[in-house]
């Protein structure tokens, strides 16, 4: 015989509860407040925490072994990154000198391990100072994308590619938004682990320029598919899934790249970056 608890909330009175075995039922908005403590109980022995609000949607938030997780690959990232510039700078090294200067292991690793520490923990702080919001979502931050993409342009494609999954996963330790798993890899791994494309041109002429925008080509190839598969139900109306997203994360992905490049091109800019290369 199935019985109900006595439970009276918000949602009914005394004598609109209904009953059922001689017992009082708990309303509607009863059930779903139970339901909604049950699925946000933090779980020390799981990654992430499964929240529903009361639009019935959810969200997922790192509990505090996932942060802690979250913490350690950041570490382990960086470690990888000093390792792959490392190996990167032996193999385009053609002077004498540069190998020499490779050779002293111990001074250049710590010196990579420091630039690239510095570019992450600038970007994170350059990333919440927002030049312009857009009315429907999307802001143009100061140059946070372009200071990423310096460790790429410095050592190469390994170090470039390992700050960019160190920047995301620290985006996604300070502020999460996670609506799906998948998501979560897509938005924060990917997507900021493109910005290490850079990487690919960190010894071609205008070098930077070239590898900033094959970087923020990457970022936005993953935003759209973001957008398009966990986001399509924002779509504007009468949009579909994918021109919204195409056109939803152009708008300020590339209004931050335009910015940048027009800093790039600039000549005292240009010769403070290859100064500040030479010394790394």
């Amino acid at each position: 015989m199935s019985t109900w608890t006595f439970l009276i909330c918000s949602g009914q009175s005394a004598d609109d509860a209904l009953t059922c075995g001689g017992r009082r039922k708990p309303c509607e908005k009863c059930n779903y407040d139970a339901d909604l403590l049950a699925k946000t109980k933090e779980d020390f022995f799981m990654l992430y925490n499964v929240v529903v609000n009361e639009w019935e949607e959810t969200t997922y938030v790192p509990t505090a072994l996932g942060n802690g997780l979250l913490a350690a690959v950041i570490v382990v990232l960086l470690a990888a990154a000093v390792v792959f510039a490392k190996v990167h700078m032996k193999k385009l090294a053609e002077k004498p000198e540069s190998a020499a200067k490779n050779a002293k292991s111990g001074a250049l690793t710590i010196k990579q391990l420091a630039f690239c520490a510095m570019a992450i923990a600038l970007g994170t702080v350059l990333s919440n100072i927002k030049i312009f919001h857009f009315p429907y979502g999307g802001s143009v931050t100061l140059l946070s994308m372009l200071v990423i993409c310096l460790p790429g342009y410095f050592f190469g494609l390994g170090a470039g590619l390992m700050t960019g999954l160190a920047y995301g996963v620290l985006q996604l330790l300070i502020d999460p938004y996670v609506l799906f798993p998948m998501q979560l890899v897509v938005d924060y791994l990917l997507a900021f682990g493109a910005l290490g494309l850079s990487g690919l041109f960190s010894n071609a002429k205008n070098g930077l320029l070239k590898g900033y925008i094959a970087a923020v080509l990457g970022r936005y190839v993953f935003a759209v598919i973001s957008g398009w598969i966990f986001f399509g139900a924002y779509a504007w109306e009468g949009w579909a899934p994918l021109p919204y997203s195409l056109a939803y994360n152009a708008t300020y992905i590339f209004s931050e790249a335009a910015v940048s490049i027009v800093v790039i091109l600039m000549p005292p800019v240009k010769s403070a970056i290859g100064r500040i290369r030479q010394t790394t």
